[in-house]
């Protein structure tokens, strides 16, 4: 079914105003008489659908894991990030929609109605505040209707506890309130558990990682909406097609999963309501996005064994580096073991993929007539899926000290079964960590636990199953690891110039040359003059005629701020009509009051 974006661009849209007397005072019924409207169900579903809106995908997709040709501001860091005028995140339309539903929803007859779409506004509420805090820390916390004249218009911000126990008393009603049928486009009992279990994962961890005892209390309260929905069994891991295609598949088939989709986003080709997630990557006018080589090492060996334990493991070629992997990194970027449904293997294009991991996930696949197309990709997106919520309950429980070998067997280990990967052993992984992962250049260093050793490998396994769905981002600010940042952004590495094999079909795909030395034009044959910028018709490699591919080696990374790049800066128009907001650590927007 594809209702959901039909109806929203039928229902009535709110003005976005970032001004304080704008977004709260603003009559949002301008048109519809108030005692004329919230009258049936239909009213309010229709008065909420525009909150399906907030659905959209992280757009935090750039990280240590994943970059493009314009590296994030994020990223370079230092000036690059400033505090804005307006805007920035700091945006509050949605609140009012909400707050206004839940002052006049008792003027509906119908109880149950009530009920339900009160569950939906304050699912919502939840949502919304968690994503203001994960930008802003402390904020105002507003849960009824202002007026122009309201005095908390003016308010201070409230801390971050109180609003983390507003939002748990709000999923909590949720979660009682909301339908317990499988819904996977709309939000029900096991979508809030979903939420609830990812925010209050984020608040313990976040808390634990600056010395906070109170963070146990949520990573409790995560475990326990995690192990709710496992027991409820209604949602189960995505496995057609087997261990070597399931994985694709779950992403880029044109209806979204109901077993393992608990939420997702509703596309579709007809009428259009599409996105642009295959011309992402099959676009060279659409970032050109390629994973580092710093997450593909993490890919483990089809034994379960280390891929950076193998002897000469820096320096192998494409072609041998991804053999005998993880399947899921055959299903995550172009390699000699991915085909389309046409069985033919294509190789890594540097035209479209800046550091030749060229991501293929949530690719549609053109041979069944899919259109790659800015816009024209159909295929709907997860908001929550049972994946991650596996993975909430063996991390909440592994950094509370409390996890078993059994919690592993009802969690990571269904994720490596679907791609048949062997089980995580807990006493084999605490009892040698990972080097790699705990190394300055390419891990954790902040990381001290006796249970390190699974929280690597916990940690290991959310970056594969989640790649590309926006958690990176968030998960290195919640485990005060920002710094992951700084490390290289390498690519596919070459032993020099010659001609490559990327596909695996023993014909050349790419050359590489000195310069001087160009050899004729190869139809179909990328070629490359080593020192020389990619936009410029070359390469770069890091050790000069040799190394890693390293597109951005021109940009100078200024560093993550670790006194200051946690949070976002509260803009300064806001500021400027509340002095009561005072400003985030470390980020000077000129006033002085």
């Amino acid at each position: 079914m594809k209702k959901i974006f039909r109806i929203l661009i039928l229902s009535m849209s709110l003005a976005i105003i970032t001004g304080c007397e704008g977004y709260l005072d603003k009559e949002p019924l301008s048109e519809i008489p108030e005692s004329e409207y919230f009258r049936n169900a239909q009213d309010l579903e229709f008065f909420t659908n525009p909150l399906y809106n907030m659905l959209n995908m992280n757009d935090r997709l750039q990280s240590d894991h994943l970059v493009q040709m314009t590296l994030s501001d994020m990223i370079i860091g230092g000036d690059r990030r400033t505090v804005p005028n307006s805007g920035g995140g700091w945006e509050w339309a949605d609140l009012r929609r909400i707050n206004t539903l839940l002052a006049r929803v008792n003027q509906c007859n119908d109880q149950a109605a009530v009920l339900k779409y009160s569950a939906v506004a304050r699912f919502f509420r939840a949502m919304f505040y968690f994503n203001m805090i994960k930008q802003f820390g402390d904020v105002p916390w507003y849960d009824t209707e202002l007026g122009p004249s309201d005095i908390s218009l003016y308010k201070k911000r409230d801390p971050r506890e109180l609003i983390m126990s507003k939002i748990v008393e709000d999923i909590d009603y949720a979660i009682a309130n909301l339908p317990v049928d499988v819904s996977t486009f709309r939000v029900n009992k096991w979508a809030a558990l979903a939420l609830k279990a990812r925010f209050c994962l984020y608040e313990g961890t976040y808390l634990k990682y600056r010395g906070s005892n109170e963070g146990n209390k949520y990573l409790e309260l995560s475990a326990a909406a995690s192990r709710t929905l496992i027991d409820g069994n209604r949602y189960k891991l995505y496995t057609n097609g087997g261990k070597d295609r399931a994985y694709f598949s779950l992403f880029s088939q044109d209806n979204a999963d109901q077993g393992e989709f608990i939420l997702a986003i509703d596309y579709s080709s007809s009428p259009r309501v599409n996105h642009n997630a295959s011309s992402f990557t099959m676009s060279a006018a659409q970032g050109r996005p390629s994973y580092t080589k710093k997450l593909v090492n993490t890919y483990l060996m089809t034994d379960g064994t280390r891929f950076t334990d193998l002897p000469g493991w820096q320096t192998m070629t494409f072609i041998d580096e991804v053999k005998n992997r993880d399947p899921r990194l055959s299903q995550s970027i172009r390699n000699p073991e991915f085909t389309l449904s046409d069985n033919k293997p294509f190789p890594n294009k540097f035209a479209i993929s800046v550091d030749g991991y060229h991501p293929i996930k949530f690719l549609q696949d053109q041979t069944k007539g899919y259109d790659v197309r800015v816009g024209y990709s159909s295929n709907d997106l997860p908001v929550f899926r049972y994946a991650e919520v596996l993975l909430n309950y063996a991390e909440a429980k592994a950094e509370l000290g409390i996890l078993t070998q059994e919690d592993i067997n009802i969690s990571i280990k269904l994720l490596r079964d679907r791609v048949g990967m062997p089980n995580l052993n807990m006493v084999a992984a605490n009892t040698n960590p990972d080097p790699y992962l705990l190394s300055p250049q390419t891990g954790y260093t902040n990381l001290t636990s006796v249970n390190r050793g699974v929280i690597l490998e916990i940690r290991r396994e959310r970056a594969i199953e989640l790649v590309e769905e926006g958690f990176r981002v968030d998960d290195l600010m919640r485990w005060k690891s920002g710094y992951c940042l700084d490390q290289p952004l390498a690519g596919i590495y070459f032993p020099g110039a010659g001609e490559y094999d990327l596909s695996g079909d023993g014909k050349a795909d790419l050359i590489l040359y000195n310069k001087g030395n160009k050899p004729p034009s190869q139809v179909g044959v990328e070629m490359y003059e080593i020192g020389t910028p990619v936009n410029s018709g070359g390469i770069i490699l890091t050790e000069g005629n040799k190394g890693n591919v390293f597109f951005h080696s021109n940009i100078k990374l200024a560093g993550f701020n670790e006194q200051r790049d946690y949070l976002y800066p509260i803009p300064i128009n806001e500021r400027s009509l509340n002095h009561n907001l005072s400003q985030n650590p470390g980020w000077n927007d000129g006033l002085s009051f």
